[in-house]
């Protein structure tokens, strides 16, 4: 049978273990937030650069879509002329510079 008297001299150290303990696991948890934190805060940034780039992307469809001088067939006319300039290797079209009157 265990007796009291063993047990109050060991109370001091058990409770110095457990502060011990605490204190670990404490700083434990706020490395863990730390990290998610910055995780967190890296991928938030990639967003807001994502988000960043596709609101230029729109602006631009916006503008080629609400511009009064261009219409869409024009452009889509004018790349396709660019295009075969470039197979065929030949310099600059002569009607795309005509299409691009503005």
């Amino acid at each position: 049978m265990f007796d009291m008297a063993l047990l109050i001299p060991l109370a001091p150290f058990l409770m110095v273990a457990f502060i011990v303990w605490s204190k670990h696991q404490k700083s434990l948890e706020e490395k863990r937030i730390e990290a998610t934190a910055s995780q967190t805060a890296e991928q938030a940034a990639q967003y807001a650069s994502r988000v960043a780039q596709l609101e230029d992307r729109v602006r631009v469809l916006e503008r080629i879509v609400t511009d009064k001088g261009y219409d869409v067939a024009t452009q889509i006319e004018a790349l396709r002329d660019e295009r075969r300039v470039d197979e065929a290797d030949s310099g600059v079209s002569i009607d795309s510079i005509s299409k691009e009157s503005v």
